[in-house]
């Protein structure tokens, strides 16, 4: 294998064939997959929808898209990228290293990514998907030289063993899938709020706010080799808070007095934290 290798990492999601081509994906059964303009596949089979637009709506999106190009989660994009440069060995010498994003959003992330590896002139292939197919076209628009599709994290459309570093960022945790995916060896990187991320827009929100819980968690198959944990303040104008609390969980299950009493806030100075578990499959 060689910095030159085909660029390849998905399956059929109706069969398990691998897919080939560079914009028509076709496996051995016949099944065929169009790239859309903006360069990503579609590849969520209609049955595995329980909507017609599952995920994210495109105004979140542009709202999420909006808040992380300012700049507020700076540190998070450093962090991922720094701990990806140091658990990113390809399963083959002077391989690209094969890097898979599942619930990969609008991207925002893996061009942080992909700038640290450029910059390390360090050869990269990296693939992510989401559910949502306003962000995916965002993120395939952003960075040509990724391969994006929409897909769900419980049924990957992804060829087993073809990552080396799987990233989890905030997204479901489809364990059989990410071991299925990702080669022995490889690495897993989860990432969880931190316990004091974003304490004080939740003493906003609720009468009595709390601080995130701090588990160990282990997974069969997998032993955890690195933890770390990043932490900073920023100060957010009220244009942006409703783009920073849609980002959230809280966005679903907040009371309705608990979110008027944040959109009428001219800013808000919070905590942010991330805490980034890597993992050995073993």
């Amino acid at each position: 294998m060689s910095r030159n290798e085909a660029f390849a990492p998905w399956q059929c999601p109706l069969c398990g064939g691998a897919l080939q081509g560079e914009n028509d994906l076709k496996c051995e059964k016949g099944h065929c997959f169009d790239r859309a303009r903006e360069g990503y596949w579609h590849l969520l089979p209609v049955q595995s929808m329980r909507t017609k637009a599952p995920g994210d709506s495109k105004e979140m999106v542009a709202a999420r898209r909006a808040f992380l190009n300012a700049g507020y989660y700076g540190i998070f994009g450093q962090a991922l990228g720094e701990l990806c440069l140091a658990h990113g060995v390809p399963a083959a010498k002077d391989a690209p290293l094969h890097l898979l994003d599942a619930g990969c959003g609008e991207g925002w992330y893996d061009r942080c990514i992909a700038q640290q590896f450029a910059a390390a002139e360090k050869p990269l292939q990296l693939a992510g998907f989401d559910i949502a197919k306003p962000a995916v076209r965002l993120a395939s628009k952003a960075l040509p030289a990724a391969q994006y599709a929409v897909a769900s994290s419980f049924s990957q459309p992804v060829r087993t063993g073809w990552a080396d570093v799987l990233l989890n960022c905030f997204s479901p945790f489809a364990q059989e899938e990410f071991s299925r995916v990702l080669r022995p060896g490889g690495h897993m990187i989860y990432v969880v709020p931190g316990a004091e991320h974003l304490y004080q827009m939740k003493a906003v929100l609720y009468e009595k706010p709390y601080k995130n819980p701090v588990q160990q968690v282990e997974y069969p198959g997998f032993r955890a080799i690195d933890e770390r944990e990043v932490q900073g303040t920023i100060t957010v104008p009220a244009a942006q808070l409703e783009a920073l609390f849609a980002m959230t969980p809280y966005y679903w299950k907040t009371p309705r007095d608990g979110a008027a009493r944040l959109a009428a806030l001219p800013q808000l100075t919070t905590t942010i934290a991330f805490r980034f578990l890597v993992f050995e499959k073993l």
